[in-house]
């Protein structure tokens, strides 16, 4: 790889940003207080589970409650929403109630047992039940058993009615966002089984792994059947599930409801992309053998460099624990209020103007950052293989050349990396814009907007998509000459347009293979989440965490075997570097080695072609700076 600085001034652009980044997570530890959001805090801006402080004109505030940690609502089953804030008193309680309380008696009992009455804390436990206003100081009657909830410490109703509607107006006063509701109940209701299915995932994506590694025709085409097997299977188990819910005698809960839909709609969309899917592979099948030659040269690779296997995992580290940073801090941002004293001693937080441009801020740091990692990772693989690849001694690998390639790129190609995971974010960022837009028109049912907005938004993701490829053809050729983004770019796409349309084609069924065996993951997984979601019928949103499972799974395919994919491309941008500048003579010897060039001569009759080739001169002034073949370094 070549060793020279490129893009400087984008990598002092990325510093200068990350420092507003961490200006905002000063500001988010100074100012706010995810604690409120986290363990919760009652009407009087107490804190559960902590020893607070005082607010000035509120005399029930600044109470001692690390032996109170749940939050409890007086009225929990009739819960209603007025400017986003919730119309009953909530209080700090040592425990939930555990069963059904009748009476202001059996309130009292409560209070007794448990050291905490579930009355106004100006109330005493001896006279809790003997107070003239004790209908608006105490709960009503009667009081729903209920469990803690098992993150935030909320005291919810066990009762199935009063459930949904507690958990639906809980959820909306933490964000507005429908989404966001719909998903934190899936993941409150199936946790568990959403854990393992994400393992089962994860031991999918590894033996997908290993059946690109050691590929052959024989486990291509076992994969192949059960991936068709699979994809019919999963359809008609989601028809047969509709089919099912259907002629079910009464559908009450509104989540029932929704369930249905997203099932019907589930099962159209894996309908459509299992008709899709099996058209492409019969369409494509006498290509096969063509991708396992090519995944064969690329298994050679990793064989060479084993590490290679291990950057998914690494990078996937690196990225949860900037999740957990960037979540932190917008928990943070979203409790930077002031304290203001209402009505009877309440206490409500009314958040910052400044606050909301900072939520921009911060989104915009999430994607870039985010991008900005995953693009560390393809230029590092880049480099490993394009080194591995220009060694003219194949019996003789270099050695370490993952951590050799981490360190040139941070060395002296950050700056190339930063611009690459810029281009996604300002594609990214409008789609984001024009989401919430489309929310907003969508209520007013204005079809024509929306038509234009779904235009929109196809527009961005096909620009996105080209984007990422132009992408990793420039980090490519940065590992190669040590160009700057543009001029990489610019050379990439002149090299590649002078090959074959019969090779580019071999190289878009190899991503194919590798998107089939995404599918493969998600269709497994999927199967597994249909049955265990459907032997728990008691989680009333199952649905839902199926939809999180199969993201889930998504992520985690795309990020194990994205690997071979970048392997892939950087080795097919390789191959057509190498017959650009060199002929095979003894003078110009390829650097690919003896399997490849015989791959390449069956499949693009390349033998007649290098004939016309040689005649060019290798530098062509009309097309600029070409790409020069790399000594070994």
């Amino acid at each position: 790889m070549y060793k020279k600085c490129t893009d400087p001034i984008w990598l002092m652009i990325f510093f200068l940003f990350w420092s507003g980044l961490m200006f905002i997570t000063g500001y988010a530890i100074m100012a706010g207080a995810a604690e409120r959001l986290v363990f919760g805090y009652d009407s009087y801006g107490n804190i559960c589970g902590r020893k607070n402080t005082p607010v000035v004109g509120a005399p029930l505030s600044g109470q001692d409650m690390r032996n109170k940690k749940y939050v409890f609502f007086l009225n929990s089953c009739n819960l209603e929403i007025k400017n986003l804030k919730i119309n009953s008193l909530a209080l700090c309680v040592s425990s939930c109630p555990q069963e059904q309380l009748t009476s202001l008696e059996e309130i009292q009992l409560f209070a007794k047992n448990n050291g905490s009455c579930l009355c106004v804390y100006n109330l005493n436990v001896t006279s809790c039940t003997h107070r003239l206003k004790t209908a608006e100081l105490c709960p009503a009657l009667p009081v729903p058993p209920s469990v803690s909830f098992p993150l935030f410490n909320r005291c919810v109703p066990r009762n199935a009615e009063c459930y949904s509607q507690f958990a639906s107006v809980l959820i909306d006063v933490v964000n507005e966002v429908d989404i966001f509701h719909r998903v934190l109940g899936g993941i409150m209701a199936g946790r568990d089984t959403v854990i393992g299915l994400c393992f089962l995932a994860l031991a999918f994506s590894v033996i997908i792994m290993l059946v690109f590694r050691f590929i052959s025709m024989l486990l291509i085409h076992i994969f192949l059947t059960l991936l068709i097997f699979g994809l019919l299977f999963v359809s008609g188990v989601m028809w047969w599930l509709y089919y099912n819910y259907t002629i079910e005698a009464s559908i009450e809960l509104e989540t029932e409801k929704e369930n249905m839909i997203l099932l019907f709609g589930f099962s159209i969309l894996s309908t459509i992309i299992t008709v899709i899917l099996i058209l492409l592979i019969l369409i494509l099948r006498k290509r096969i053998h063509l991708a396992v030659q090519l995944f064969r040269v690329a298994s050679k690779i990793i064989g060479n460099v084993p590490s290679l296997f291990f950057q998914p995992l690494w990078t996937f580290i690196i990225l949860l624990f900037f999740w957990v940073y960037w979540v932190a801090v917008l928990l943070s941002l979203g409790t930077a209020g002031n304290a203001h004293v209402i009505s009877r001693g309440q206490v409500e937080y009314k958040i910052r103007l400044c606050i909301r441009y900072m939520w921009w801020y911060h989104l915009v740091g999430l994607i870039w950052t985010s991008e900005f990692i995953l693009a560390c990772q393809q230029m590092s693989v880049a480099g490993a293989v394009v080194t591995c690849f220009f060694n003219r001694n194949k019996s003789k690998p270099p050695s370490h050349p993952v951590l050799s390639s981490i360190s040139v790129l941070f060395c002296y190609h950050l700056g190339t990396v930063v611009k690459g995971s810029f281009l996604i974010t300002i594609v990214r960022v409008p789609r984001i814009i024009l989401l919430s837009v489309y929310s907003i028109l969508k209520k007013k049912e204005n079809a024509c907007a929306r038509c234009i907005f779904k235009c929109c938004f196809c527009c961005f993701w096909c620009l996105e998509r080209g984007l990422r490829c132009l992408n990793q053809n420039a980090y490519t050729a940065t590992a190669i000459n040590g160009t700057n983004f543009w001029t990489s770019a610019k050379d990439a796409v002149i090299i590649l347009s002078k090959n074959s349309t019969k090779t580019m084609a071999i190289n878009c069924f190899s991503d194919f293979i590798i998107f089939l065996g995404k599918v493969f993951v998600i269709c497994f997984t999927v199967f597994g989440g249909l049955m265990a979601f459907n032997y728990h019928r008691e989680f009333h949103v199952w649905v839902v965490p199926l939809l999180l499972v199969t993201f889930l799974a998504y992520f985690i395919a795309h990020n194990f075997l994205s690997v071979f994919q970048t392997i892939v491309d950087v080795l097919f941008l390789c191959f057509a570097v190498d017959i650009e500048t060199n002929d095979g003579s003894p003078e110009n010897p390829y650097f690919m080695d003896k399997e490849l060039m015989d791959f390449v001569y069956q499949t693009s009759k390349l033998a007649s072609e290098n004939t016309n080739r040689n005649k060019k001169t290798l530098h062509n002034k009309e097309y600029g700076t070409e790409l020069q073949s790399m000594a070994s370094t």
